[in-house]
């Protein structure tokens, strides 16, 4: 009994953990590099009939030059919104319609704007981390309480402390990854 309690707490610390590690990538692929990506607009959200909409359902994508995005939404008539939604979302770029699509053009980064979008995924990353360490607070408290409670020994309630000990340093050495690959995306001339 004392083995399957641990375990649905390490299945539940495992997966929070991922979760987290898969929200951090995310955010980090919002933040440009040298050359736009989809990323950056898909999840702006465009009111459609009322109803506000990622625009990754209302569009597709292409980058056909390295400074160039263009949207092609699938229904003509939602253009203008999409282009006001673009606007109000300040990407720092304006988007040029031509009745049928949209061009977002982007301008290269200058190395001051590199350094502070490096330091706005270095603060992405930190809050992945310390999310994952939260997490692994709360499994350490449920273990404590399950120790306290005689539903675990107390020494499969330190074994699996340690266990979660070295899972929270897995999935923080996967943030680690993630941030030196961004860092080295943005600082790439």
């Amino acid at each position: 009994m004392s083995d399957e309690l641990i375990e649905l707490l390490f299945a539940e610390a495992e997966e929070k953990m991922e979760k987290s590690v898969l929200r951090t990538k995310s955010e980090f692929s919002s933040i440009r590099t040298g050359r736009p990506s989809p990323a950056l607009v898909e999840r702006i959200q465009v009111e459609y009939f009322g109803s506000d909409v990622p625009l990754q359902q209302l569009a597709s994508f292409s980058v056909p030059e390295a400074q160039l995005l263009v949207i092609a939404p699938f229904d003509k008539g939602a253009i203008e919104a999409i282009e006001r939604a673009i606007v109000l979302a300040d990407l720092g770029v304006s988007p040029a319609n031509d009745g049928s699509i949209l061009r977002l053009n982007f301008p290269p980064l200058t190395e001051e704007r590199r350094k502070k979008l490096v330091k706005v995924v270095k603060n992405l990353a930190e809050e992945g981390r310390v999310s994952i360490r939260g997490i692994r607070r709360s499994a350490r408290q449920d273990l404590d309480t399950l120790d306290k409670d005689g539903d675990v020994s107390s020494d499969d309630a330190k074994r699996a402390s340690e266990k979660i000990d070295t899972m929270t340093r897995d999935f923080e050495g996967q943030i680690n990854a993630a941030l030196e690959q961004k860092e080295t995306e943005l600082l790439e001339v």
